[in-house]
């Protein structure tokens, strides 16, 4: 109940990008080699599918996906370690290996401008890269592409002209967080955010009197669900966002949202209208029934008469909610 209300209220969504806007189902689309290394591209795959397999990442599952179809062998990696929001570290052969994102190279001390302007366009494709090092030398970047959802273009530009304003939160770069932005209509983003982040954003547009929901599917989302006025899960997100969240949608169709908001706003609507045709009947048939005309106009109502009335005040209320059986989301703008 408590959800429903807040979500009549809401004016602001927040959607994560992973698994949420995409499929989360990333695949490598590209292997570039630095202009000074001796490896080759499948060389370049065996080191990262090798890091990659310790990981439980979409993005680390998509390296090991693309190893395995070029029927490539991994290695043994020793001191694996997971840095969530940056990438993976390890040691291959005793050589010292990270694999991840611009940020992690700039952690690690590594140069890689050798490469930046590879890097600049890709990222501007849309592409996620992961750039791996060896020995605190750039070899060379794997990049991914995440298909987007279908409708989900549709979707946001329904909760704009419901007047909601929607926004993009994701741990991917700005520059590939923006250009899926433009191809979605998505005027707001909120890129480069750790894991542990996304509840502290909703926290800051909280705090500047919004009324926010956040639409996640993943166990890192599970923090800004029970944070956000309205927590939204899709039905194909975890069991851990699902509890963290106010409403479960039985879809992982991204129509689905601005119906369940669509309906929310007609379920408060009939709640009011049946208020107010309650204290109608009440305030206008309580003193009729009690004789205030009486002494006017000689008008008495007769107890049969008086319970009739209230009797259809009833039936008026449930008939008014049954309406809502006939509620029709509004089709999407094509």
């Amino acid at each position: 109940g408590e959800a429903l209300e807040q979500a009549e209220k809401l004016d602001t969504i927040v959607f994560d990008k992973t698994g949420t806007l995409t499929f989360g189902k990333p695949e490598v689309a590209d292997v570039f080699l630095s202009s000074a290394t001796l490896l080759d591209a499948d060389r370049l795959l065996v080191l990262a599918g090798s890091m990659e397999k310790q990981s439980e990442h979409p993005l680390a599952q998509a390296v090991v996906s693309e190893a395995r179809k070029r029927g490539l062998k991994f290695e043994t990696v020793s001191d694996f370690e997971a840095l969530p929001g940056f990438g993976v570290q390890g040691r291959i052969d005793n050589k010292n290996v990270f694999l991840g994102n611009i940020k992690l190279m700039q952690e690690q001390h590594i140069d890689f401008s050798s490469m930046s302007d590879e890097l600049e366009k890709l990222t501007g494709q849309g592409k996620t890269p992961m750039i791996l090092s060896v020995d605190g030398r750039v070899e060379g970047i794997i990049t991914t592409t995440d298909k987007i959802k279908p409708y989900a273009k549709e979707c946001v530009h329904r909760l704009k002209s419901m007047g909601l304003k929607v926004m993009m939160v994701t741990g991917d770069n700005r520059q590939t967080a923006q250009a899926l932005a433009r191809k979605l209509d998505i005027d707001d983003v909120i890129s480069e955010v750790l894991p542990s982040g996304k509840r502290d954003e909703i926290k800051k547009l909280l705090a500047e009197g919004r009324k926010v929901a956040m639409v996640g599917d993943g166990i890192n989302d599970a923090p800004a669900l029970a944070e956000s006025t309205v927590g939204i899960a899709l039905g194909s997100g975890t069991d851990v966002a699902m509890e963290a969240s106010d409403i479960t949608l039985v879809t992982s169709e991204l129509q689905a949202v601005p119906l369940a908001i669509e309906l929310s706003r007609q379920t408060l609507a009939k709640i009011r209208q049946n208020l107010f045709w309650a204290f109608f009947y009440n305030i206008l048939g309580i003193p009729i029934a009690a004789g205030v005309l009486y002494p006017f106009y000689g008008v008495l109502l007769k107890p049969v008469f008086a319970a009739m009335a209230m009797s259809l005040s009833s039936v008026s209320v449930v008939g008014n909610s049954l309406l809502l059986k006939r509620f029709s989301p509004s089709k999407f703008q094509l």
